[in-house]
């Protein structure tokens, strides 16, 4: 009896131990395959590797991007609907125009080729930056609206002016204007739980909560995707996106000792805005399946002003173009001649995006990164780190926003090309969430971005190659540490 039970635990070891190595073997073929990053494959690797199982169960919940069966299904479902609003809108031909400055035209010679739409032109893009200024024009414009309101944000905190936000949406649905508004799961739980949810509800709003959360959901879809857009419409012809949720920085994460978030929106009108609400449109069926129509770029059928600004806006996120964020910043980048300002509060670039960062500094491109000097996210913050030896060795000038946590997401490129948006420079935002950046070639633009970014210098230290690399060896470790979990923050 005790040989047949000895038999039995001897071959159930072995056939565990064949089918687990037979496992990690088909994930580590699989990695291999997907052709991500290195760092991306050696995270992963060292993950599977050193922790038996639980390595094997995080790659099948965090290791891939897939939204799900059911929003496969309505992404390929949407197809023609998108491409017959593309082809709609190349009716009007006096919208689009090819005559770009010399810097922005690779990166939209790319937006051409992956959308089918060429710069748009006539539109007027205002730059804010203070959040009583965001609020006044956010809430100004909804309490104008006459027919419909469409927001999507990562996160809705209580408290404040967004409150504020809250109550003029309400007057706006029961004047008869259709609200309709999308909120992340994990940003806004706190909004879910909350009565202004119900309140709001109870009011005629549509809320909708995307991107649910629920451990039953990892066999159908990666959980830790993210809808990191920030959108607001009003009326189908003034739109909002940046890199500000509707928080009230004096009343959000104040336990985090970080300070206050500091944030621009830009407010747009003409037809881009008929873009942004088609990419909103998408959006909307995608989580739920109901569909919006989409905005008629008839409704824009004038001649624009010639003079005012170009733009592109690029979504990203599964189901769109793969890499589009991270094409689009190697490309800004290569076109520099002169000079390169980013601001991002999250530091964590692939090695492509680091390799065109550190080439341009070291082909005489003067290049300025600003990040947080204190992050709400420990991790990222010491991953962050690992790569600052490599900039300020290639001549990257880096500098530490004091007192706040920086939160804009910016791109300034020979004062002439911006990127302004919700995409950090992160993998999370390279490759996962659902995010939205705003291209703007116009100088007049440029040079408000400009004095914005002037005005963060003076609230910032430069960090020195040679007091950098006086830190303490503990560091080093840290640092190198969470490099190998760079791709997964």
């Amino acid at each position: 009896m005790n040989l047949s039970v000895d038999v039995f635990y001897t071959w159930g070891n072995t056939l565990f131990l064949i089918s687990y190595w037979l496992i990690i073997v088909a994930i580590t073929l699989r990695i291999l395959m997907k052709r991500k990053p290195t760092t991306f494959v050696v995270a992963w690797l060292m993950i599977i590797y050193i922790i038996p199982i639980v390595g094997i169960i995080l790659y099948l919940l965090l290791g891939e991007a897939h939204i799900g069966q059911q929003r496969a299904k309505r992404a390929q479902k949407m197809r023609p609907t998108i491409n017959h609003f593309i082809n709609k809108s190349l009716d009007f031909p006096f919208i689009f125009t090819e005559q770009v400055s010399d810097v922005a035209k690779p990166l939209f010679q790319l937006c051409k080729h992956q959308t089918g739409l060429n710069g748009i032109n006539g539109n007027h893009i205002e730059l804010i930056h203070t959040p009583n200024a965001i609020f006044d024009a956010l809430i100004n414009d909804i309490n104008q609206a006459k027919s419909n309101i469409e927001m999507v944000f990562y996160i809705w905190n209580i408290g404040g002016r967004a409150d504020e936000v809250e109550y003029a949406l309400i007057r706006a649905a029961n004047r008869g204007v259709k609200c309709r508004i999308m909120l992340d799961s994990a940003g806004s739980r706190r909004f879910f739980n909350s009565k202004q949810s119900k309140i709001m509800r109870n009011a005629g709003i549509q809320v909708v909560e995307s991107l649910k959360v629920n451990l039953f959901r990892f066999i159908f879809r990666r959980l830790d995707i993210r809808q990191h857009r920030k959108i607001a419409i009003i009326d189908n012809h003034i739109a909002y996106t940046g890199s500000m949720n509707i928080v009230d920085p004096r009343f959000f994460k104040q336990n985090k000792n970080v300070g206050e978030w500091v944030d621009v929106m830009i407010r747009m009108n003409g037809p881009i805005v008929t873009l942004m609400g088609a990419i909103y449109a998408i959006d909307w069926e995608l989580e739920i399946g109901d569909k919006l129509f989409l905005p008629k770029i008839v409704d824009f059928a004038e001649k624009p002003e010639q003079k005012r600004h170009i733009m592109q806006v690029i979504p990203s996120g599964p189901g769109y173009s793969e890499n589009i964020i991270q094409q689009a910043l190697l490309t800004a980048i290569y076109s520099a001649q002169q000079e390169i300002i980013f601001t991002t509060p999250y530091l964590v670039p692939s090695d492509d995006l680091l390799h065109a960062i550190c080439t341009a500094a070291q082909r005489g491109v003067k290049v300025k990164i600003i990040v947080p000097q204190k992050n709400d996210s420990i991790m990222v913050d010491w991953a962050s780190r690992a790569f600052y030896s490599d900039l300020l060795d290639s001549g990257v000038e880096l500098y530490q926003f004091k007192n706040n946590l920086l939160h804009t997401k910016s791109v300034l490129i020979d004062k002439q090309l911006s990127l302004v948006g919700t995409v950090n420079l992160d993998m999370r935002s390279l490759w996962l969430n659902f995010e939205l950046t705003t291209v703007i070639d116009d100088s007049e633009f440029a040079h408000h971005l400009d004095l914005l970014l002037s005005d963060y210098f003076a609230q910032s230290e430069q960090l020195e190659l040679e007091s950098w690399n006086k830190r303490p060896f503990w560091h080093h470790i840290i640092e190198r540490l969470f490099y190998f979990f760079a791709p997964l923050l």
